[in-house]
C-alpha cells in the first residue's frame, strides 16, 4: 500500500532544525564548516526542488517527453516494492528539476604512488573514497588543493544518490538522459541502498545495489514480456573494466618495489601507456572500432582515475550465488545480506570471496 504524501515542507523545516546539531557533531571530527555547510544547503536545495511526479504528469504545461519518462518510471518503481521487495516509500514518486547535469560531482584522492584512497567518514554514510560538491567549481577547487600537495586527483559526475532512507529521495533530472530502462535501474540501485548499507564498506554497498540493479532489470524485461537484453555494450563494459582492473594490480606491485622516486614516475606512467596500448587493440580487434571509451582512456591518467573501478562490481558474483542459494527468494536474499553486513569485515570479506569463487564452479559439480 502507498502511503500518503507527507508535506515536503515538513522535512525541509526537520532538516533545518536537526542539522545545527548535527553539523556540530562533525566539526568535532575536524571537519571543515563551509564543506558540510555546501553538503547542508545542496542537499536543502534538493529536498525544496521536489514535487509530486503525478503532479508533473497530469500538468498539460510541462514538457510531453517529461511527462511520459516519468510516467513509465512510476511502472517501475511499483514494480520494484511489489516485485523486488524493495522499500515502499516516497522516494523515486517525487521530482526535482535541478538545471544541471549531475547533481554533485565526486573527488577522488590517492598519493602519487598508491590506490589507497583518501577515506572521507561521515556519521550516517561511514566511511567512503570520495568527496561530493554540490558544485562543479567547488570540486574542482578542491581538487587543484589536493593537486598543489602532490596527491592523484580525479572528479566525477554523479546523476543520483540514496539518503538511505533519512528523506524521500525525488528522480532527479540528472537522471532523466537515459531511456526509461536506465532509469528504471538507477531507481532499483538507489533504493537497494535503502534496503540494506554496511557501513565503512563501499565495495559491498555498491557490489550489492549493483546486482539488484542488474537482476531487478532482468525480472523487470521478463515482466513486460521482452526478451532477455543481449547488450553489447554491457559487455564491453566489463571487458574495460577488467582491463582497467588489471592495470591496478600491476601498479599496486609496482608501488610494492624500493624505487627511486623519479623511476618509479617513470615506470608508472609505462603502466598507463600499456592501458591504452591494450585499449586500442581490443578496441579494434573485438570491438569493430567502436570508440565509446576513447575520450576516457586518452585523457590525463593517474591513481585516482581508476579507483572507481571495481567499486561498483566486485562482489557481484559473490551475490549472484547468494540470490541463487535463497532459491530467488527476494526477502530471504535481503536476510542474508543482512547477516552477511552484520559480520565483522574481514569474516564477510571471506564469505564474499568464499561465495564469488562458488560461482566460478562448473554447474555440474
Amino acid at each position: 500500500m502507498i502511503r500518503p504524501l507527507p508535506s515536503l515542507g515538513l522535512l525541509d523545516r526537520v532538516f533545518r532544525v536537526l542539522f545545527p546539531g548535527v553539523l556540530f557533531l562533525l566539526l568535532n571530527g575536524c571537519a571543515s564548516v563551509s564543506y558540510y555547510n555546501q553538503l547542508a544547503s545542496g542537499q536543502l536545495q534538493l529536498l525544496r526542488a521536489r514535487e509530486p511526479v503525478s503532479s508533473v504528469v497530469a500538468d498539460p504545461a510541462r514538457d510531453q517527453k517529461l511527462r511520459t519518462h516519468l510516467e513509465q518510471s512510476q511502472k517501475a518503481r511499483t514494480f520494484a516494492s511489489q516485485q523486488l521487495h524493495l522499500p515502499d516509500n516516497q522516494s523515486y514518486r517525487l521530482y526535482a528539476d535541478i538545471g544541471r547535469p549531475f547533481v554533485v560531482w565526486n573527488v577522488f584522492v590517492t598519493p602519487e604512488f598508491s590506490l589507497k584512497p583518501v577515506n572521507h567518514c561521515f556519521p550516517i554514510a561511514g566511511c567512503v573514497a570520495y568527496r561530493g560538491y554540490y558544485s562543479q567549481s567547488a570540486a574542482r577547487g578542491e581538487a587543484a588543493l589536493q593537486r598543489l600537495q602532490g596527491m592523484d586527483v580525479s572528479i566525477g559526475g554523479v546523476e543520483a544518490y540514496s539518503t538511505l532512507g533519512w528523506f524521500n529521495d525525488p528522480i532527479i533530472s540528472s537522471m532523466m538522459g537515459w531511456g526509461d530502462e536506465r532509469l528504471a535501474t538507477l531507481i532499483f540501485h538507489e533504493l537497494a541502498h535503502q534496503r540494506f548499507y554496511a557501513k565503512d564498506d563501499t565495495e559491498f554497498n555498491e557490489s550489492f545495489a549493483t546486482f539488484v540493479e542488474q537482476e531487478g532489470t532482468r525480472q523487470w524485461r521478463a515482466y513486460r514480456h521482452l526478451p532477455p537484453d543481449n547488450n553489447a555494450h554491457a559487455r564491453q563494459r566489463d571487458q574495460f573494466t577488467e582491463l582497467v582492473l588489471e592495470t591496478r594490480a600491476r601498479l599496486e606491485k609496482l608501488y610494492a618495489l624500493p624505487l627511486p622516486t623519479e623511476q618509479m614516475r617513470q615506470r608508472k606512467a609505462a603502466e598507463f601507456e600499456r592501458l591504452r596500448s591494450e585499449y586500442r587493440q581490443m578496441r579494434d580487434r573485438q570491438w569493430a572500432g567502436d570508440k565509446r571509451y576513447d575520450a576516457w582512456i586518452h585523457a590525463p591518467m593517474n591513481n585516482a582515475r581508476l579507483l572507481p573501478f571495481g567499486l561498483y562490481d566486485q562482489w557481484v558474483p559473490a551475490f549472484s550465488v547468494l540470490f541463487h542459494q535463497m532459491h530467488g527468494n527476494w526477502p530471504q536474499f535481503y536476510a542474508a545480506v543482512e547477516q552477511l553486513g552484520a559480520l565483522p569485515m574481514d569474516e564477510r570479506k571471506a564469505a564474499l570471496k568464499a561465495l564469488a569463487d562458488g560461482a566460478d564452479q562448473p554447474k555440474n559439480q
